[in-house]
């Protein structure tokens, strides 16, 4: 039998992956804001693109409208000890942009691998306080 101490050890021990927020609020995933986007089938086809390497979740509005869609990348625990920080994407509306994602979420993620250059392009600073939203 496992028991809840059990299942906590394990967890522990377990590395903790990379984390993928998908802003899914009022501009982010509306048609009428980005249209031309198979928004409903964008998160399963970045959990695709990353092939498990990191867990994929929707947010509710993230506070940054004018870069419609967001996807925020926060390091694996490896990646935040080798000094890796969440990087913010915005006007990710295109399937290449998500299977760029996924390559690199795949070889590390922020602080163990060097994204592909393109997403230079997509990559945005956050507020401090929109950014404190995902910290931690």
């Amino acid at each position: 039998m496992i028991t809840n101490r059990a299942r906590r050890t394990a967890a522990a021990a377990a590395p903790a992956p990379c984390r993928i927020t998908v802003c899914r609020g009022c501009c982010c995933g509306d048609p009428q804001k980005v249209p031309g986007v198979d928004h409903a089938g964008q998160i399963g086809r970045l959990r695709g693109a990353v092939e498990g390497a990191a867990q994929v979740r929707a947010s509710e509005c993230l506070d940054v409208c004018d870069q419609a869609n967001v996807v925020v990348v926060q390091p694996s625990a490896a990646g935040r000890a080798a000094g890796g920080r969440p990087v913010w994407l915005g006007l990710v509306n295109d399937d290449e942009a998500l299977a760029d994602i996924g390559a690199w979420v795949r070889a590390g993620g922020p602080g163990l691998a060097e994204p592909p250059g393109v997403l230079d392009l997509y990559e945005f600073t956050a507020s401090r306080r929109v950014g404190k939203a995902l910290e931690g």
